[in-house]
């Protein structure tokens, strides 16, 4: 117990083994779709062979995840972050018709950035200057935003005429999931321990029958990483697409973390009275160390994943949840096969639950205060509407200031209330939509 106390932060008075290493695979089990998403998305990239990201995405998790649990000695997961690989692949890439040697050696400055960052503390101190009526917003935001993408992956709203449709609730594949939800709806309403892994579990098992579920053998050879580590692209980097890609990386992968950091933290209790997130620079820091690292293995930027909320959900409370992900992360480099098989319509309905659970914060914001109302509402619906943590969390200061400020004419309190930091990230943030 000494050791775990030592080196994940384990409290043998408040936390529990059985419960941490129950919230990592769940948290894993919740993030695994990336080992299948990430090289889906790459195969676009003729001259990045398949395989290679496929190692390249399990090692960055790897590192990540155990920087984060040793380091920070927090319950989160990191892995190549979704939105930020889509940039990379069909803007950067196919877009603006650069090499991929091209975006890895952005990846690489801006995890360089963001290290000096964070041991400066500008990081922490962009965190805490977050008002507590954005920081509950973002919490129930990211609720609303893993609850869409987990509806998208099981299927139940697809395009539309109106942007968004409601599914057929035809196909196996979301009767399937229409199951998953409603058992660990009732096991979750029920207080089973695991639900949610009970729920992902036996909705994968119950898809064998279906013929949803595809077991195509149980382990796999490692397919080497050579031909993507390392291959930077150095000629360019003083161009001006180079510093546009760069600050475009920087701050997608800025506010996805620190979203879903104090997303994460507000909903697990791990935060102050005054709504500061305890260790909130060691957290930063093993998020940019995994960011460089990962433009070294060959991978899209490295993130702190939303889905962690569903091992916090679980009782995750220490560096022990996040060390069981990267044990499992390891694992499925074995035994890719069996962890690859467990389907969209077992992890798609546990994210929607995931999502309720993420939106108890949001009864903490003072509604009828609209000076804290208006900004807290902008930032949690443009997380789905955006699609996007981050342009939520920018979206939501920018009309934090602007309201605050323009009300503060007529009164001076409003105006009182925005700290410098505040009106610098607003600035910059207004300018990043103009010019960018």
């Amino acid at each position: 117990m000494k050791a775990l106390q030592k080196v994940f932060g384990f409290d043998p008075t408040k936390h529990s083994v059985k419960t941490e290493i129950l919230a990592g695979i769940t948290t894993f089990l919740t993030m695994a779709y990336i080992l299948a998403v990430n090289p889906s998305i790459f195969k676009s990239l003729e001259s990045m062979p398949n395989e290679a990201v496929f190692t390249a995405t399990a090692l960055a998790a790897i590192i990540g995840t155990l920087m984060m649990a040793i380091y920070a000695k927090k319950p989160f997961g990191l892995a190549p972050g979704m939105g930020l690989n889509a940039f990379f692949v069909y803007t950067v890439c196919l877009g603006m018709g650069y090499s991929w040697q091209f975006a890895l050696t952005a990846i690489l400055i801006e995890g360089v950035i963001f290290i000096i960052l964070s041991a400066t503390k500008v990081r922490e101190a962009i965190v805490n200057a977050i008002p507590n009526s954005l920081k509950k917003a973002i919490g129930a935001g990211i609720g609303m935003f893993i609850a869409f993408i987990g509806m998208q992956n099981a299927g139940f709203v697809v395009d539309g005429a109106c942007l968004v449709d409601l599914a057929a609730f035809k196909t196996p594949a979301v009767i399937l999931g229409i199951v998953c939800f409603f058992l660990t709806g009732i096991l979750v309403v029920l207080k089973v321990r695991g639900a949610i892994l009970i729920g992902i579990i036996v909705t994968t098992l119950i898809g064998i029958p279906m013929g949803i579920t595809h077991l195509n053998g149980v382990v796999g050879s490692v397919p080497s990483v050579a031909p993507i580590f390392c291959k930077f692209e150095w000629s360019q980097i003083w161009s001006l697409d180079m510093l546009i890609v760069v600050l475009t990386f920087l701050f997608i992968d800025m506010f996805d973390t620190i979203g879903t950091v104090v997303g994460v933290s507000v909903k697990a209790g791990m935060v102050d009275k005054n709504g500061h997130v305890d260790g909130i620079s060691r957290v930063l820091m093993a998020d940019a160390v995994a960011t460089t690292a990962g433009a070294c293995l060959g991978s899209s930027t490295t993130t702190t994943y939303v889905e962690s909320a569903s091992g916090v959900s679980e009782g995750g409370r220490t560096g022990l949840t996040a060390f069981v992900i990267a044990v499992c992360f390891a694992l499925s480099l074995l035994f890719s096969p069996l962890f690859l098989a467990i389907p969209n319509a077992a992890t798609g309905p546990v994210l929607i639950i995931v999502g309720v659970m993420m939106m108890s914060p949001i009864r903490e914001i003072d509604w009828s205060d609209y000076s804290e109302a208006i900004p807290a509402f902008i930032t949690a619906v443009m997380m789905p509407f955006a699609y996007s943590i981050a342009h939520g969390i920018m979206l939501g200061m920018i009309s934090y200031v602007v309201i605050n400020a323009l009300s503060g004419i007529f009164k001076k309190k409003y105006i009182k209330k925005i700290s410098v930091v505040m009106w610098i990230l607003a600035i910059l943030f207004i300018l990043r939509y103009v010019f960018m």
